[in-house]
């Protein structure tokens, strides 16, 4: 090898080493250069994130309004909005630097795991958010914690948010039939926003960013379900920025 690295011929620099490294991983991730079976271990692993987000998010803390009215005192509730969804992506830009910032190593540690840290990461951070904002507009779904955690989570699968006039939407008892279609819709829209998850080879600066973008795009498509609906907050029962919050 040359003292000077850059007497090599591009492809044989250590950056384009890094890079290609870089690629290698996420091709053999995503089958594209694998011989076979490629397309079965991507899927295999979208199909694990969707358990694990499924078994994450009845434990997804969610403020009341009651509680995030004492928090931020005399905002209206677009205001209020606004403070939760700055916020929100913050948190997902932080998690999409750190895997950003993981995957412009040399050796990519374990891409895989890196990945299914960012995507349940990024959707725990999204479906606080969903569940917040369906607060804040005076839409709280009915039922326990656990059958509104998984109301919020078909939003968040789905993009839009929850019908409350519609009690099919409502009626998450998560048996065999609706779990396997809450995973197939989980799958779906992971594998759609694959591309933007997976920060590959450009680094924490644009991970972030990306992240960040793409919380804020969620965010516009469900305010705009919930203002289309929205219950004013002296129309409803004990939401006075004093009472106290169950979630």
């Amino acid at each position: 090898m040359p003292a000077d690295p850059t007497a090599l011929p591009t492809e044989r620099t250590p950056d384009a080493l890094q890079k290609r490294g870089c690629r290698a991983s996420f091709a053999a991730l995503t089958g594209r250069g694998a011989a076979g079976g490629g397309g079965g271990r991507l899927r295999g692993l979208i199909a694990a994130i969707a358990d694990r987000i499924i078994d994450t998010a009845p434990r997804i803390p969610v403020r009341d309004l009651a509680t995030l009215r004492a928090q931020f005192p005399g905002l209206t509730p677009e205001d209020l909005a606004d403070k939760l969804v700055a916020g929100a992506c913050a948190a997902t830009a932080t998690v999409g630097a750190g895997v950003g910032a993981a995957a412009m190593l040399p050796v990519p540690p374990a891409m895989p795991a890196e990945l299914a840290a960012e995507v349940t990461g990024v959707a725990s951070v999204e479906i606080k958010l969903i569940a917040e904002l369906h607060e804040v507009y005076g839409l709280r779904p009915a039922g326990n914690f656990r059958q509104r955690a998984m109301a919020c989570l078909t939003s968040w699968a789905e993009e839009r948010g929850i019908d409350l006039a519609k009690p099919a939407t409502l009626n998450i008892a998560l048996g065999g039939q609706m779990k396997r279609e809450l995973r197939q819709q989980i799958m779906k829209r992971t594998l759609r926003n694959l591309p933007n998850l997976t920060p590959f080879m450009i680094g924490a600066t644009v991970g972030a960013f990306m992240n960040r973008r793409d919380t804020r795009r969620l965010a516009e498509k469900i305010r705009k379900d919930l203002r289309a609906h929205q219950v004013p907050w002296d129309a409803l029962p004990g939401s006075a920025p004093d009472a106290p919050g169950n979630g």
